[in-house]
């Protein structure tokens, strides 16, 4: 008997192996419950065991299958959708898109260069002058000049007892703001040049050299250079010429050995000469024989630092006296 038993727990065992080998670790615990023992019928007790492990395993094989197909469906449900067509156009759109230039890069666009309108007339520079005889001159006109300002302020406003020398410089202004550039400056020089007769300081006041304001000018109807050049110089700036492109110049004449005035204006970068010796304007480089000294102007006075070749000529630093 008990040799039967024996053979037979041995031959469940020799049916159970080969399929137990394959199955996860998990599953043996189901195993360890069948029952030590079995049926006589060795043939009867083989097949139910076999059977019952080979639905298990395909059970098992299922389930796995199953969980794998549900993942790879998962994972493609939550993957981005992928558009070939859109991708393909977007490639070519972002090809079309690239800069040529960077593969051959043009050189860049340099702006014009403009040609600085020169500070000074004559070309030169100048350095401030802080005190001597041409600055004691300048400021004391100034302030006449801002007197007759007023006056030339209350007849525009129509008063009535405006003098006939405003009424006359006044004049000469209104004829210069009808026009434009150079015949702005054409007339107004050559209105001045005509209401003036020439004397010198020392016939007309007695002493070498005294600088008038236009009113006082207008008012005796004579002057010498410098009166001139004052004259012009504010009926430009009150003609509507911005003030940075009027300058007074005193210069050393070489014809005659004296010093002499003029005023300068500014017209497309160039400085034009105003003198009361002739109609005729011409550039501050065309002036014959002069040596610059000074510059004026509303922000005072300024002196002029000569080229060697001009300096190494004889002149004056601070003039006593202005010729005609």
């Amino acid at each position: 008997m008990l040799y039967r038993v024996a053979v037979w727990a041995i031959a469940a065992v020799l049916a159970v192996w080969p399929v137990r080998s394959g199955i996860d670790a998990g599953t043996l615990d189901e195993f360890s419950a069948v029952p030590a023992t079995l049926t006589p019928a060795n043939e009867q007790v083989q097949d139910r065991v076999q059977d019952r492990v080979q639905h298990r395993v395909q059970d098992q094989a299922q389930d796995e299958s199953g969980h794998q197909a549900g993942d790879q469906a998962a994972a493609i449900a939550a993957a981005p959708s992928v558009n070939v067509e859109a991708q393909d156009h977007s490639a070519i759109d972002d090809e079309a898109a690239m800069p040529t230039a960077a593969l051959d890069p043009a050189p860049p666009v340099q702006p014009p260069q403009l040609t600085p309108p020169v500070a000074e007339p004559f070309g030169l520079a100048a350095a401030p002058v802080g005190g001597g005889d041409v600055v004691t001159k300048w400021s004391g006109v100034e302030a006449r000049i801002h007197a007759d300002n007023a006056i030339l302020a209350r007849c525009r406003d129509g008063a009535q007892n405006c003098p006939k020398a405003a009424q006359d410089f006044l004049a000469i202004i209104a004829q210069g703001r009808k026009l434009d550039g150079r015949a702005r400056v054409g007339v107004i020089n050559r209105a001045v040049n005509l209401a003036i007769e020439p004397m010198s300081d020392m016939a007309q006041w007695g002493v070498p050299d005294r600088w008038s304001p236009p009113l006082e000018t207008f008012t005796t109807g004579h002057g010498d250079c410098e009166d001139y050049a004052i004259a012009k110089y504010v009926a430009l700036t009150a003609a509507g010429v911005a003030a940075a492109d009027v300058k007074l110049v005193i210069v050393r004449n070489l014809a005659v050995n004296e010093d002499h005035a003029v005023a300068a204006v500014r017209m497309d970068g160039d400085w034009i000469v105003l003198d009361n010796r002739w109609l005729t304007m011409v550039e501050d480089v065309d002036m014959p024989k002069v040596i610059p000294l000074f510059v004026l102007d509303d922000q005072g006075v300024r002196r002029f630092s000569p080229p060697a070749l001009i300096g190494s000529r004889r002149q004056t630093t601070s003039p006593a006296s202005v010729g005609f």
